[in-house]
Formats: structure tokens, sequence, C-alpha cells
């Protein structure tokens, strides 16, 4: 499993790695630019999330018709061209031009679909696990490497190298990505989008993901701000004393919180944790006068998303049914990418209206809430899967098949199996089997 995974996490974390390189420092060089005020600054910082939400649907839709592997070369190639005009841009407009782009590469979906393919349904939990937690270590190294490289080399370069992580993604994907099999299913329910937002743990995840996206772009338009603002009068060169010891911290965090939420089934405890730092954080980024002190709540911050982001996808592909796993990956993504979006723009609008410390406070209500909302989500059902020859089940007895300990099933048409998701603890195997035998 991890060799068929590991090359689509990594093209998908090189991505993300260029995008998030520039996130700590890119506002405070927006706003330097020819035009720029807070407003457009926001834009900037999250405007690849925008188109990045509006293309997830029409690539997938195109991979189905196309192929993963064409499909992700676009994609790829797409971003390279808006990292290269983010590169050598000159005015605020350019730059928003060049994010913009780089979002309409949205092959997040795509590499979601073809881990689908490549996997079996019951260890694809795992599989997105590991993609989710690739995607946080890609955001712990850039927000170290990113102050850093930026001081020493200017923020044009980080664009320069978020390009050369394209190319490279594209060489890991025709030399390490196996090409998926044409795998055709029978299920035994169709999949709506009704049914999903109606299901309140996938509904929670749905939120979740979207508010720690929002959050992630709130912050990265804040915390540079403040602190080269007169309030800490930082230059942006030390900006990397912050972003370090916060990366240090998350990707300590990152670890246990996977295990706890993974191998325990506690991802609702790890879930409320972080949404309690999140609170914490932006209390005290609004309303301290210490720099140590705004320290400490970029830390937080930092902490809860690592805590959270190798949890997200996989208790997403958890809670959903077989057959919604890719329209629920989709909806919890785009809905991501919007919040993204207006975060960063509602956080350069508060800049312009507001002060820090009821941005600060209001942000924390806002999360407060979320919190008490959080509280409904539940932890998954454990399942077992039973695979039966399609030979050996009688369809009449399947396709009328209810249980309360089984949560679907599905046929593979192409290999000739069916597969029957349970609750092991609640059933036995044998039993089930001589349900549906011939």
């Amino acid at each position: 499993m991890f060799k068929k995974v590991f090359p689509l996490s990594a093209i998908l974390s090189l991505r993300f790695l260029g995008l998030f390189l520039v996130l700590p420092v890119i506002s405070v060089y927006a706003l330097e630019l020819e035009g720029s005020t807070p407003l457009l600054v926001g834009i900037v910082v999250g405007g690849y999330a925008l188109t990045q939400a509006i293309f997830q649907v029409p690539f997938g839709a195109m991979s189905d018709k196309i192929g993963r592997k064409p499909t992700l070369l676009i994609g790829l190639l797409i971003f390279l061209a808006g990292s290269i005009i983010c590169a050598f841009t000159a005015d605020i407009y350019t730059l928003m031009l060049g994010r913009f782009l780089q979002g309409v590469g949205a092959i997040g979906s795509v590499i979601a679909a073809m881990i689908s393919d490549l996997v079996e349904e019951e260890i694809r939990g795992k599989a997105m696990a590991i993609m989710g937690a690739s995607i946080a270590m890609s955001f712990a190294l850039a927000m170290g490497l990113g102050p850093v490289l930026s001081a020493k080399f200017g923020v044009e370069f980080l664009f320069i190298l978020t390009a050369v992580l394209a190319v490279l993604a594209i060489v890991l994907l025709f030399t390490k990505v196996p090409t998926p099999p044409k795998i055709k299913h029978t299920y035994h329910a169709a999949a709506k989008t009704s049914d999903i937002l109606k299901d309140p743990n996938l509904l929670n995840m749905i939120i979740i993901n979207a508010m720690q996206k929002g959050l992630m772009t709130v912050a990265f338009v804040l915390i540079p701000i403040i602190l080269t603002s007169s309030d800490f009068e930082w230059q942006k060169s030390d900006l990397h004393l912050a972003y370090i010891p916060a990366m240090i911290f998350g990707l300590v965090a990152m670890g246990p919180a996977a295990v706890f939420g993974e191998k325990y089934n506690k991802p609702k405890e790890i879930f409320l944790l972080s949404i309690v730092l999140f609170i914490g954080s932006f209390l005290i980024m609004g309303l301290t006068t210490s720099s140590a002190i705004f320290i400490v709540g970029v830390v937080m911050f930092f902490i809860a998303f690592n805590m959270m982001e190798p949890l997200v996808q996989s208790m997403i592909t958890k809670f959903a049914k077989v057959h919604q796993k890719g329209a629920a990956l989709g909806i919890a993504n785009s809905a991501a990418y919007f919040a993204t979006f207006i975060g960063g723009a509602s956080a350069g609008l508060l800049l312009e209206i507001s002060d820090r410390g009821t941005i600060g406070i209001s942000i924390a209500v806002f999360a407060t809430l979320w919190l008490f909302w959080t509280l409904k989500l539940q932890n998954p059902t454990k399942y077992s899967h039973l695979y039966l020859p399609l030979a050996d089940v009688d369809l009449s007895k399947l396709k009328g098949f209810e249980n309360a300990h089984v949560a679907e099933w599905y046929i593979n048409d192409t290999e000739k199996v069916v597969i029957v998701k349970y609750v092991a603890d609640a059933m036995q195997k044998e039993d089930l089997i001589a349900k549906l035998a011939k």
C-alpha cells in the first residue's frame, strides 16, 4: 500500500510545499507592491484557494474521461505557469493573477480518486492518513524554510523554487506513479449530495476541514503584518524567529495526535483540543503586547493546525459510505478552499476597518461557536470487510439484504468479488456468509 500511495502523496506534498513556502511572508511582501491594500493582500494570500475550489470538480470529471495521469500533468503545468508569473510580478494585480492560476491546477481530487483506484477500501483510511500527514509535513517544513529563504534570497526566489518543485512533481508522476486499473463497481445505493450533507458526522467533518483551512489564511495574513507593524516593529528578516519554534512544536504534536486519533479511534477528542488551542492562539495574538507571548500564540496555532491535518481526510473517508467517498471528499475540499479564500479576504478587510484586539476576540468567539458545534461529532465505527467470490453469492439475497450491523455492500465487477462492510464485534463472518450464499 505504501508504495502505491507514497508517490502520489509526494506529488501533492511538493505542490503544497510550494504553496505553503510563501504563506509566512507573502502578506508583508504583497503589502509593498504597487496598488496594494490590506483587502487585496488578503485576496492574494487566499486567492489560489478560490480557483482551486472552482476547478476541483471539473478536474475530477476530466480525469474520468481522459485518465488520471494526463489530468495530473495538465494541473501541474498550470501550477508551474502560475508560479512563474508570481516570481516576476511587479504589482499586486499580476501577483493576484499568478496566485489564481496556481489554484486552477486543482489536482487534489484527482489524487484522492487515484488513491481510491489503487488501494483497497478497507485500508483507504490509512492511505488518506498518509496523504494528510504528508501535507502536514509540507506545512511544517515550509514554515521553517519560507521565512529563512525569503530573508536571504527574497520572496521571488520562493516562487521560483515552487516552479522547480512543480517540475519535480511531474518527473515523479511519470517515473514512480503506477497506472491505476480500470475497475467498475456496482453499489447498493447511489451517491447523493443531500445524503452527505444530512449525515451529521460528515457535515461536521466538512465544517472542521473548512474552518481549519480558513483560520490558516487568517493567521498568515495577520501574523507577519502584526509583527512588522508599529505594535512590535519586527524586521521581515526576523519572522523566522516566530515560525521556526512553531514549526518544531507543530511537528512534535502531529505524531501523537495522529496515533491517538487513528490507532485509538479518538479523533473527536483531538479535534476539540485543537479548536481550544485555536481559540487561545487568536486571543493571545490579538491582546498581548509582548513579542514573546505573541510567539506563544503562534506556536499554539501551529500545534492546533498540525494536530488536525493528518486526521481530516482519513475521517471523511471513514464516515462516508464507499459510494460516497469521492463526492464527500470533493465537497469537503471545495468547502475548505472556499473557506481559505474567504479567510484571507476577511482578514485583509478586518485589518482595514478594525484593530488587532477586536480581530482576535471576534475570531475567538467564532471558533468557540465551532467548538460547541463539534461536540456533536461521533468517533467512527470500526468495520471489517468480507470478500466473497461473486459466483458464490445469491444475488437475489444480496440485493434485498439489510442488517443493522452491515454498513453497505458493493460488487467489484472487474474482479468478480462481492465486498460486505460489517461490524465484526456484532456478528460472525460465518453467519454473514450463510445469509448470502447460494
